[in-house]
C-alpha cells in the first residue's frame, strides 16, 4: 500500500488540488475513487468511516485522516518541505490567498461549473450571479498576477495550487478566459512545473456526461 491514499474523483477540482500537490512533490500515493455521482459521499458508511462532512478530498496517512483541501495542502507542504512558506510573512500571504480562494474563487467557479457543465441546469439567475462573481474574482487575480509570476512572489506555493484547482477543466469552465491574459500565463507556468498532470490523467474519472 502506498504511504498516502487520497479519496477523490477526477471531476472534483478540490480533489485535484491535493492530487496535484502529491504528484508535484513526488510522494508515494494512490487515489481511492469515490463514486460521488451515485451518492457515495452521502452514505452513512462514508460519513462514519471516511469524512463526517460528506466531502472529498480526504487524505489518509497512517492513522491520520485529513479533510478540506486547504488543510491537506498545508499538511503536505510540511511533509514534503515544498510549496510552503519560507517565513511568517509568506505564511500569512499564502493564507490570505487560500482564504480568498475558498470564499471568492473556488466557491463560485466550482458551483457554476457543476450547474452548467455537470448538472446541466441551463442558464438561470443563479448561474448569471455566479458567473459575474467569478469574473470579478478572476479580475482581482489577473491584476495581482500582472505584478508577479505567482500569487506569493516568484515561486509556486500551495496558494497557487489552491486557486488553480478548477482552472484546467477547459471547456467545462462556462466563462471564457481569453480576457485574463495574466491568469493564462500563470496557468502555463503551473503546467510547466515538473510532474504536472491534468486532473483527468491524475485521478479516476466518473462516468458522467460533460
Amino acid at each position: 500500500m502506498s504511504k498516502y491514499q487520497l479519496y477523490c474523483f477526477a471531476e472534483s477540482g478540490n480533489s485535484y488540488k491535493a492530487a496535484l500537490m502529491l504528484e508535484l512533490c513526488k510522494l508515494d500515493w494512490q487515489p481511492v475513487w469515490v463514486d460521488y455521482f451515485n451518492g457515495q459521499t452521502r452514505a452513512p458508511e462514508y460519513r462514519t468511516e471516511v469524512n463526517e462532512m460528506g466531502e472529498v478530498p480526504v487524505l489518509v496517512h497512517g492513522s491520520k485522516k485529513i479533510s478540506q483541501s486547504g488543510v491537506i495542502l498545508e499538511y503536505l507542504a510540511g511533509e514534503a518541505g515544498k510549496f510552503g512558506p519560507n517565513n511568517e510573512d509568506e505564511r500569512r500571504e499564502i493564507l490570505r490567498w487560500m482564504f480568498f480562494d475558498n470564499h471568492k474563487f473556488t466557491s463560485y467557479i466550482a458551483t457554476l461549473r457543476f450547474m452548467v457543465s455537470l448538472a446541466k441546469t441551463g442558464e438561470t439567475p443563479v448561474t448569471e450571479f455566479l458567473r459575474q462573481r467569478f469574473g470579478n474574482a478572476l479580475t482581482i487575480v489577473d491584476g495581482h498576477l500582472a505584478k508577479q509570476p505567482f500569487l506569493v512572489g516568484n515561486r509556486a506555493t500551495i496558494a497557487d495550487l489552491s486557486l488553480c484547482g478548477y482552472m484546467f477543466y477547459g471547456a467545462e469552465i462556462p466563462l471564457p478566459l481569453e480576457s485574463y491574459a495574466h491568469v493564462l500565463k500563470w496557468m502555463e507556468r503551473i503546467k510547466s512545473l515538473p510532474g504536472w498532470k491534468h486532473p483527468y490523467d491524475l485521478m479516476p474519472r466518473s462516468k458522467v456526461d460533460v
